[in-house]
Parts: C-alpha cells; structure tokens; sequence
C-alpha cells in the first residue's frame, strides 16, 4: 500500500532560502544563524503565512545532523497547562547541547493557548536558562502573550501572502505532481484559501484526488464551499423579486448539495459588494448579513434563518 503524504508537510522548506516571501523575517533569521547567536523569538501572524515553517528550517539550518537531539517541538493547544513548562520544558531547557552550538531550540507552537500561569512559568524558565536554551514561541495573536515574554523576545511581525506568492506555490505543486488546473481554477483555490499554504497544498491533494484536471467546481466540491455563482444568482433572482425561485436554490445548496450555512452567508456577504446598488444600499445589507450570522452562531436554524435573510433581501428590493 502506498503511504498518504500530506502534501502541506512534503512542500513544506528545508531551509530558511526556500522559504516563499517574508523577506523581512527570513533575512533576520538567516543573519542570526550565521552567527550562530539566536534571541529568544516570537513568530506572530495569521494561519498558513509561513511561522511555523521558518522555525523548523532555522532548526535544519542551525543544527543539520543533529537536529533530533537539540530541538524540542511541543504544541501549547495540547499542553497548555503549568506542568508541562515545569517539567517537559524545564528538564529539556537544563541540559547542554549536543555540537558546535552553545544553546538548545524549544519550538512552542500555538503559545497564545497557554495559560496565564503557564506563561509566568515559560517566563521563569526563559530567564533561569538562557545560557543554554533559546526558545520560538509561535502565535496567531500575539496580544495573549504577557508582556515580560514579550519583552524577552525579538517580535516577527508575518504578512498575509500576495496572489503572487501563492501561484508560484501552486506551480511547485502542480509540477511537481504532474496535474493540470485551470486559471479558473487557481482563482478559486487563492479565493478559498486566503493566504493559507497550507490550505491552498491540503485542498489542491483533495482536488486531485478527485479529477486530475483541476477546475473551479473542482475546487469548490472539495472545499464543500458555496460556490460564487450559486450565491450570485441567488441573490440577483431575489433582488428581482422572485423569492421562491431564490429559495429554491438555497434549499439546493443546504439541503442537497449539503452545504453549512456559516458557509453560505459567508458567500453572500463577499457578494453583496458585486450587486449593481449604490454603496449605502450594500452597507445595509451587510448589517443585516451580520445579524443573521450571529444568529445562526448563537443556536438559531439554518434554514429559517437563511430564508430569513432572503426575505429581508427581497423586501429592501421591494423598498427601493
């Protein structure tokens, strides 16, 4: 049987050269292994932008060989709590290094999960053993890291990637795995995975999996996402005034294509800024999409609350 590879791991970079974009980070990081004198750091950014990524290929660069023995890689969504910083960090921290390098790397993914406890003992444990450890600590939100971490550490600020970055990801893959996929195709993939390698690697193996020509409706039957046109004519037939020609084709994507409504209302408020209405007509449609979106978060149900929306659609068109 052949193993399943995830393609978001066997595209992931070796070293910090191969990295896509984040020139400003990558150029730091590549001064400081040089020199073989890494600060304790803080990688912040939204999902998929490249964080955990850097670190591991600082690792490699770092270290080579003797990677295994010097790096220690734990993720704080799954030990969150004080006893893991006293115990697995601590005892890891105290020991030397094995090589040429004078320090340890502890990879902290996911830091921003921590406890408030948690962290004043990471902060403890940064200070006591600097001299033999250096720690990355890998957030989404670096506002939930206390600030005498923060203090300690050199910020890495990582930017959303641009449709450029992201196509020349995509024709990696698509080379490299021998597929085809249209320019249609490519849009979508971009559109559904903004700025997430991650995503944009994890959807294009669910895609081939299905047809080796990878389309827009390709794209958007893996995602199980609303696709654009579905939503557009959706809301163009019931702008006219035909609510049950509407409904019908929203009970088509809930109920047989079995779309989540999360989805779909997130479709329909990236739609409303394409409909032919003046601009203060889109921003009341848009306060009326928030409010069925949080209402379908807090318990209320799909269906009802999405032919609700559509009412409230079809009754400003009637107003207008």
């Amino acid at each position: 049987m052949v193993e399943f590879e995830i393609w978001a791991e066997k595209y992931r970079p070796k070293s910090l050269k191969e990295v896509i974009n984040q020139v400003h980070v990558t150029e730091r990081l590549e001064a400081f292994v040089k020199e073989k004198n890494i600060p304790h750091c803080l990688f912040a950014g939204s999902a998929g932008t490249g964080k955990t990524t850097c670190a591991l290929a600082m690792s490699h660069d770092l270290y080579h060989d003797q990677r295994r023995a010097n790096v220690l890689e734990t993720n704080a969504s799954d030990e969150r709590g004080i006893d893991v910083i006293r115990h697995k960090i601590k005892d890891f921290s105290r020991m030397k290094s094995i090589g040429d390098v004078p320090y340890k790397l502890v990879i902290l993914d996911e830091a921003d999960a921590l406890t408030r406890d948690a962290q004043q003992a990471l902060r403890r444990t940064m200070e006591n053993f600097t001299n033999t450890t250096r720690f990355i600590l890998i957030c989404n939100y670096s506002s939930k890291i206390i600030d005498p971490i923060q203090s300690r550490c050199s910020v890495f600020r990582f930017r959303s990637l641009s449709e450029k970055d992201q196509e020349k990801f995509i024709d990696r893959i698509v080379k490299e795995e021998k597929l085809k996929i249209t320019p249609d195709g490519i849009k979508a993939l971009m559109s559904l995975a903004e700025g997430d390698l991650r995503r944009v690697a994890n959807l294009l193996q669910v895609s081939s999996s299905l047809k080796k020509n990878i389309t827009e409706d390709v794209i958007y039957e893996a995602a199980s996402r609303a696709k654009p046109k579905d939503v557009e004519e959706m809301l163009k037939t019931v702008m006219r005034g035909d609510f049950k020609e509407a409904r019908k084709k929203l009970h088509e994507m809930l109920l047989i294509q079995g779309l989540a409504a999360e989805d779909i209302i997130k479709e329909i408020h990236q739609q409303i800024y394409n409909l032919e209405i003046p601009e203060e007509d889109k921003i009341k449609l848009v306060d009326k999409t928030g409010e069925y979106d949080f209402r379908i978060s807090e318990g209320g149900s799909d269906l009802i609350q999405l032919e609700s929306l559509l009412a409230q659609f079809l009754l400003f068109s009637k107003k207008k």
